[in-house]
């Protein structure tokens, strides 16, 4: 049986607005905020902790028929046919870094940056950058 969203959707308010951000590609952004992904890998440590806005990379290079059917297949969810890239899609909490941990979405040789708490958020579009960064988005 294929998995469907648990993620609530939020509201955007204020204090969004100036929460830091971090670029993630699809269909990783979209498992992220839909609450399936609880890890994201990254080559380096991060000691934030707290709310971070994700935003969907341009790069469309891994969202694709045989990258859905790896995912449908190793994790029982189906991705949709269309993403939304280049923007804001939703937010999840930083709580914790690790150099290994036990979540199947974990990649060895990577730290884990784990995540809960994801919403989705209607999309805003603004440019990416590397690591945290504090996004341009308009009231």
């Amino acid at each position: 049986m294929k998995k469907s969203s648990q993620a609530p959707t939020a509201r955007w308010t204020a204090g969004l607005l100036e929460a830091r951000a971090l670029t993630v590609r699809q269909p990783w952004a979209w498992l992220i905020v839909n609450g399936f992904k609880d890890i994201e890998n990254r080559g380096r440590r991060t000691h934030y902790r707290g709310p971070v806005l994700i935003h969907a990379g341009l790069n469309t290079d891994e969202f694709n028929d045989e990258t859905a059917a790896r995912i449908s297949k190793k994790y029982g969810v189906d991705i949709p046919e269309t993403l939304e890239f280049g923007g804001i899609v939703g937010i999840a909490d930083i709580v914790s870094c690790h150099d290994r941990h036990s979540s199947p979405w974990y990649v060895p040789g990577n730290f884990a940056w784990e995540l809960a708490n994801p919403r989705r958020l209607s999309f805003r579009a603004c440019t990416g950058a590397l690591g945290l960064f504090k996004p341009h988005l308009e009231p």
